[in-house]
């Protein structure tokens, strides 16, 4: 009999110490995650992002820097374009794209980062985290992992991503964005996650970071540039119909008409000689991640550049996920 009840004391103990001891709840796991990111008054990182959303994979590494409470530098690279990285700059002028390689910078009309889901944020997916009531949880040996709704405005066509956060430090590891078959479209692995940081005052001044590629290749007249013509190889059940060829005092541009239910302009230019600018150029658009490249998007155009050559696609009967769609394809190689 006393060895009967020795072992259920022992049960009843062990219960209890495994109780104790076992995993965080869902909830135990969001409040430690809200309270990490409200606590951290700063942080940088280190990332490489996959964006599979054209015919081949895009692969960049991200150097984020964020300031408590709105400051933000986040630096994309890119082994494709030997023009250099792109910067998405936040301080307290606004929101800007720099590429220092190119001299060129537009500032935006935007409320970035919150208007969007941001992959590589740590606030961002947080939110995202705390904004769906329906996101699931599941705890690993080493890792909290979320699957959550995401928030692009733009593109219904990603509606899900997979959060993982390390378990002893509560920083994200890696992050899936899915689309409508549950496949991993855009891809984000954290290398490096530190808050023990501190800034420089003119750390996000756009100046000081318009000098950051100074040892990148320069975009000049001195150069013997190649205009290849690009033709979208997703135009939405659109044709060509017609080409136009301009020749410039100092380059030269392609204008391609599509025509069909859903027509479109797409319009390239090259410059051989860029003019410096002492002050950004300012975009009545939205910042969005085309996957080679940072474009503006308004209701009936999207523009960006790539490899030194300016694009703009135009249409009034695009939707704009698919403004995006036919950008992102625009990798087609003129035959001849």
């Amino acid at each position: 009999m006393k060895k009967r009840y020795l072992g259920i004391f022992l049960i009843v103990i062990s219960i209890v110490i495994l109780s104790a001891c076992g995993e965080k709840s869902e909830e135990d796991v969001v409040e430690k995650l809200s309270e990490t990111l409200e606590e951290m008054d700063g942080y940088k990182a280190e990332a490489e992002m996959t964006m599979k959303t054209g015919q081949e994979e895009q692969r960049f590494t991200i150097d984020i820097w964020h300031q408590k409470e709105d400051y933000y530098r986040v630096k994309l690279g890119s082994q494709e374009d030997d023009k250099g990285s792109q910067i998405i700059l936040k301080n307290e002028d606004g929101v800007f794209v720099l590429t220092p390689a190119l001299e060129r910078s537009f500032k935006f009309q935007s409320e970035w980062p919150e208007n969007s889901s941001q992959p590589y944020l740590y606030h961002s997916l947080v939110k995202d985290i705390l904004d769906d009531e329906e996101a699931s949880f599941e705890a690993t040996e080493t890792h909290y992992a979320f699957k959550t709704k995401t928030n692009y405005q733009n593109n219904t066509n990603l509606p899900y991503q997979q959060i993982l956060f390390d378990k002893k430090t509560f920083y994200p590891t890696a992050v899936q964005v899915l689309d409508v078959d549950d496949k991993a479209v855009v891809e984000v692995q954290f290398h490096a996650f530190d808050t023990a940081v501190s800034f420089e005052s003119d750390d996000f001044a756009m100046e000081k970071n318009m000098e950051t590629n100074s040892d990148a290749p320069t975009f000049s007249s001195n150069e013997e540039e190649v205009f290849t013509v690009l033709h979208p190889l997703y135009t939405a059940g659109a044709e060509a119909v017609d080409r136009k060829e301009m020749e410039l005092d100092n380059g030269k541009r392609v204008i391609l008409t599509y025509g069909g239910e859903k027509d479109f302009t797409l319009v390239q230019e090259m410059r051989t000689d860029v003019p410096t600018l002492t002050t950004p150029e300012a975009v009545n658009g939205e910042i969005v991640n085309l996957g080679f490249t940072i474009g503006a998007l308004t209701d009936e155009t999207l523009h960006w550049n790539h490899e030194g050559i300016d694009y703009t696609l135009a249409s009034d009967s695009l939707t704009k996920e698919e403004l995006i769609e036919v950008a992102q394809s625009v990798q087609g190689q003129e035959i001849k």
